[in-house]
């Protein structure tokens, strides 16, 4: 995740860009830059439920107890947004996933407005699953 900007940096980003195609353009190209899931990892137990585009998360805990995130997903402007939950989540523990409220850094990002109600369901799908996931690490 080293390609991608921090909570700040992602938030001058958004800030910049003029209109809604902007933001959209911002957050497929963050979308690339997120490391490729491995093939093996495509499969059911990391599929997330309630996405109309195809998600995959892994979460897992690392020696230190920071959740390392990974994901992909069958459209661009959904890994996208992986991309940004990644980037939110960035450098915590279970402990800090489960009492850091995510949906305002949305609002600063004057993000949630401007997607369709699939797209915004899709992405609380994902918080859930990450949270649910980080939590049975705990």
């Amino acid at each position: 995740m080293a390609l991608l900007p921090d909570k700040d940096k992602l938030v001058r980003n958004f800030a910049r860009c003029a209109n809604q195609e902007e933001k959209y353009l911002y957050i497929i190209e963050l979308g690339q830059r997120l490391p490729p899931l491995d093939d093996h990892q495509h499969t059911p137990a990391h599929l997330i439920q309630g996405c109309q585009s195809q998600v995959w998360i892994t979460v897992n805990r690392g020696d230190d107890g920071i959740i390392q995130l990974r994901g992909d997903s069958d459209a661009a402007l959904v890994k996208g947004l992986i991309a940004v939950v990644f980037i939110l989540y960035r450098q915590m523990t279970a402990a800090d996933i489960q009492a850091f409220d995510i949906r305002p850094w949305f609002e600063k990002l004057q993000l949630t407005q401007h997607l369709t109600p699939s797209r915004t369901q899709g992405l609380e799908a994902m918080i859930r699953a990450i949270r649910t996931k980080a939590a049975n690490l705990s």
